[in-house]
């Protein structure tokens, strides 16, 4: 019978020191059901796992194929996938305690959110409303203007949730699909 184990790596010593010695890694979603498909990159072996025992941190799995090979997978908990951009755009911090704003890079953007930086220093912190204004880089250039949560701030990177999610808009799903 055909079988992949899983150990999960201590941290990320042993993530990195696979790295560098040429191991595979993949990135697997996890389902709403707290499963993870993963699959051999060398035969192609298929098996969905229980990995609800690892949410809420950040983990590698060292996973063994039957066939033999070794490789690493990366469970990404996020409820939707997050498309990796590089477009321009304005943010403004809006209400209390504090108003600002400057140019941003939106680094990535998903159905919930937007990840962004900023270069220079900033007054952005947990808990702030802002409104992001960018252009997504489909072929209408379609201008989008968001009013989000910041939910997350380390150094020059801010994680942020749409305020409205359930008005995603055509165009942004669109885009995330293509």
């Amino acid at each position: 019978m055909d079988s992949i184990c899983v150990r999960l790596t201590k941290g990320g010593q042993d993530y990195v020191k696979n790295q560098q010695h040429g191991m595979k890694i993949q990135k697997s979603f996890v389902k709403t059901n707290d499963t993870a498909s993963i699959r051999c990159p060398d035969c192609a072996l298929i098996k969905n796992i229980p990995v609800g025992k690892f949410r809420n941190n950040r983990h590698t799995l060292k996973t063994r194929c039957s066939c033999g090979t070794t490789f690493l997978v990366a469970l990404d908990f996020r409820r939707h996938y997050r498309k990796p951009t590089k477009i321009t755009g304005l943010y403004t911090l809006i209400g209390e305690p504090c108003s600002g704003g400057g140019q941003m890079q939106v680094n990535n953007i998903s159905r919930s959110g937007v990840g962004f930086s900023i270069s220079g220093t900033h007054n952005i912190s947990i808990g702030q409303k802002a409104l992001l204004n960018f252009r997504i880089d489909d072929k209408k250039q379609t201008e989008l203007t968001k009013k989000v949560l910041i939910k997350n701030v380390r150094n020059n990177m801010v994680g942020c949730e749409f305020i409205n999610q359930h008005q995603v808009g055509k165009d942004l799903g669109f885009y995330l699909q293509s």
